[in-house]
């Protein structure tokens, strides 16, 4: 049977609306199941749902005559789930089982679930013959001193290499334990009801719509940018050579789109990022010279928060060979699209309280 319906959990946030977008535009009928007001405006075609994933009722009331899935209803991100862990738990864990649950004789013909990077903690590495190590946590005492690549057992610095799907989980924060249960519980549950399930990991997604400085997320671009805007130079943890993987979230919904048609898909989980490393000192440069303040060089705190991987930027070869997924859109242009709000609007905006949970997937350093 040929998929015509899709229902987006959290598809009122900043990277579900834009795959709701993306399906609208390629002629599907679009539900969307989001806790609470949209976060920003939505296509009157789409329908939307208000509700809470954890509810089986509004849950059942979602997935009436919808034929695939997209879950990308989550709590807190990386930096947040460690004081939120209840909330974090709970909306992740407990509404991705209540959503597998209600899934269950249903003839839903794909699963498509938002993981994220943060599952890998640090990413892979290699040493100076080019054997490759998996990344491992570094001490606290290292870091107070200052000390912050990632070593050898021989003391010697590790060298950052992509970091591919195979890579070994190593579960730094409550977020990445949570994904990675959602990732498990959703392929689990995908193949014991026969519903073709596939995970996608998603590394530091930006662009349009991103909110700033609003108190929902602690991602790197959104607090460099608000800094910027207010005249102040962005601040950056350790020495900002930490290396991260950029990815447009139009090219994040993209992914989505092909993870629903690639058949060959079923049951695997891929890495959806430019497959490019940039040091954070390098984008927040990027950024401030974007809204014009170059002047504003990144103020290096020497600080570091816990549970920071140092390195982590993805091997997108398998996206590549299996869902034929290719980024398309330059970091330049891109953060440039990203900002033009923000610059017309002369400003960041004020921040705010942190309000509910949103069931947009908000991702971190």
């Amino acid at each position: 049977m040929a998929i015509s319906s899709v229902l987006i959990t959290g598809g009122a946030g900043f990277v579900g609306s834009h795959v709701a977008s993306e399906l609208l535009c390629r002629g599907y009928r679009v539900r969307v199941l989001d806790v609470v007001a949209p976060q920003v405006q939505l296509a009157r075609e789409i329908e939307l749902h208000v509700g809470d994933v954890r509810d089986a009722a509004a849950v059942d009331r979602a997935l009436a005559g919808v034929d695939a899935v997209f879950h990308l209803a989550a709590a807190a991100s990386d930096g947040r789930s460690m004081q939120d862990v209840e909330r974090c738990t709970s909306v992740n864990n407990v509404g991705t089982a209540v959503l597998a649950e209600r899934m269950v004789g249903r003839r839903i013909q794909r699963l498509v679930l938002a993981s994220s990077k943060s599952v890998y903690g640090e990413g892979l590495f290699a040493d100076g013959a080019g054997e490759a190590h998996e990344g491992k946590s570094r001490l606290f005492a290292d870091l107070r001193r200052g000390e912050w690549e990632v070593l050898a057992r021989d003391g010697t610095r590790l060298l950052p290499r992509p970091t591919p799907e195979s890579k070994s989980v190593a579960l730094e924060s409550i977020d990445a334990l949570c994904k990675y249960d959602q990732e498990r519980l959703c392929l689990l549950a995908g193949r014991a009801h026969g519903i073709p399930t596939v995970v996608l990991r998603i590394f530091n997604a930006y662009g349009p719509r991103q909110a700033l400085g609003d108190g929902r997320t602690t991602g790197a671009l959104p607090a460099m940018a608000s800094r910027i805007l207010e005249g102040k130079p962005p601040q950056l943890f350790e020495d900002g050579a930490q290396l991260r993987d950029f990815v447009d979230v139009r090219d994040v919904a993209r992914a989505f789109h092909l993870a629903l048609v690639r058949d060959e898909a079923a049951g695997l989980v891929f890495n959806i990022g430019s497959g490019v490393p940039r040091s954070i000192r390098e984008v927040a440069e990027r950024v401030a010279a974007l809204l014009g303040q170059p002047h504003l060089h990144p103020e290096i705190t020497g600080t570091y928060r816990a549970g920071d991987v140092r390195h982590c930027y993805a091997d997108i070869s398998l996206a590549r060979r299996v869902l034929g997924y290719e980024p398309a859109v330059d970091l330049d242009e891109g953060l440039a699209e990203w900002l033009r709000g923000p610059i017309a609007r002369g400003a960041a905006p004020p921040h705010a309280e942190p309000r509910e949970p949103s069931a947009a997937l908000e991702l971190t350093l």
